[in-house]
C-alpha cells in the first residue's frame, strides 16, 4: 500500500491567518488542481489497461469527495452518475480481490471518467475550504472503517 493508498493531501497554506482565511476562500492554486487532477487521469488510465489497488483507492476517494463537494454546492453530479461510479468501483475492488487484477470494464471506465470529470471542475472553482473539508470528513470515514472499500454514512 505505502504513501499512495492515503488520500492525495491538499496543499497547505503556510500564510499568515487573516491571509490564510482569505485563501481559504478561494479555490486552490490552479497548479495544485491540475496536479492532483492528473493524479487521477493517470489512476483512471493505469485501470483501464490493468492497474493497482492504489489507482483504484484513489479514484474511491475522489468519487467520495465529488459527492461530498457536490453537497455542498460545488459541481452537479446526478444519482445516476454516482450509481454507476459506485457499481464500478465495487465491481473493481471485487476483482481486485478475488483475481488480483485491478481493472475497469469500458462501461465502467466511462462512469469512473464522469466522476472524473466532474471532480476535476471543483477542483479549479471550489473554495479552499470546501475541498478541505470533504477531505476531513473522507479521512473520518476511512479512521472509523478501513476494511470496507466503500462505506456509505448514514
Amino acid at each position: 500500500m505505502g504513501d499512495m493508498a492515503k488520500t492525495i493531501p491538499f496543499p497547505q497554506h503556510k500564510t499568515t491567518r487573516a491571509r490564510r482565511q482569505k485563501a481559504e476562500l478561494l479555490p486552490m492554486p490552479r497548479a495544485s488542481a491540475d496536479e492532483l487532477a492528473l493524479q487521477l487521469h493517470l489512476a483512471l488510465a493505469s485501470l483501464r489497461a490493468g492497474g493497482a489497488q492504489h489507482d483504484a483507492q484513489a479514484l474511491l476517494h475522489a468519487h467520495v469527495l465529488a459527492q461530498s463537494i457536490a453537497g455542498a454546492g460545488y459541481g452537479v453530479l446526478t444519482p445516476e452518475q454516482v450509481r454507476c461510479a459506485d457499481e464500478a468501483i465495487l465491481a473493481c475492488f471485487a476483482r481486485g480481490a478475488a483475481e488480483s487484477v485491478w481493472r475497469l470494464e469500458e462501461p465502467e471506465f466511462e462512469a469512473v471518467k464522469a466522476i472524473v470529470g466532474v471532480y476535476d471542475q471543483q477542483l479549479q472553482s471550489a473554495p479552499f475550504w470546501v475541498l478541505a473539508e470533504a477531505s476531513e470528513r473522507l479521512e473520518r470515514m476511512r479512521a472509523g472503517d478501513s476494511r470496507h472499500p466503500m462505506r456509505k454514512q448514514a
